[in-house]
């Protein structure tokens, strides 16, 4: 496995190893073991989630408040994102920061992204077919959002006109934040 570091504590990129031949290609796309030898822990996963999105559908920036705040290993499996992830661990040198990287179906990365962390993607091409595993089941009354285009986390999509949902049209802006993580 190929591992990845970002300038933000926590957020790792891992790239499992691939084999190709003229037949097609084999992936592992997950090892507890391995994966545990990366994070420096176990970290266990009991949700998968997929989504499938046209270009330029923008999902986030979500989150899961504690007690039932998420982790996610995310990939692509069909098409190509944008994936970013904005630290909101009060305490943290890199609070506020975001972390942004390409996954696609190609190069194989996968991102980790743990609690503490609001997580949102940009599909790049249509039918782009995302994959997340998570590590809280999912809970209605925790879920937050920030706004995907607020300018005081300077994320730049590549995109100026997204398709977004109202939902996350209407999320919470970074600085009216009070964020329920801490280092």
């Amino acid at each position: 496995m190929e591992v990845q570091s970002t300038p933000i504590d926590g957020l790792v990129l891992v790239r499992p190893r691939s084999f190709e031949d003229d037949r097609g290609s084999f992936c592992e796309t997950w090892n507890q073991k391995a994966f545990d030898d990366v994070v420096g822990g176990h970290v266990q996963f009991v949700q998968a989630n997929e989504s499938r999105s046209m270009a330029g559908t923008l999902r986030g920036l979500h989150f899961q408040a504690p007690p039932h705040a998420q982790g996610k290993l995310v990939r692509v499996s069909r098409g190509s994102v944008l994936d970013v992830a904005v630290d909101v661990r009060k305490g943290s040198p890199t609070y506020g920061q975001h972390h942004a990287a390409l996954l696609t179906e190609h190069n194989r990365w996968q991102f980790y992204v743990p609690p503490g962390f609001a997580h949102g993607f940009l599909a790049l091409e249509d039918d782009t077919v995302f994959q997340y595993l998570c590590t809280a089941l999912y809970n209605k009354e925790s879920e937050g959002g920030l706004l995907w285009n607020d300018p005081d986390l300077g994320i730049d999509w590549g995109m100026e006109q997204p398709l977004v949902s109202p939902k996350d049209q209407e999320a919470a802006r970074f600085a009216a934040f009070d964020s329920p993580f801490m280092v």
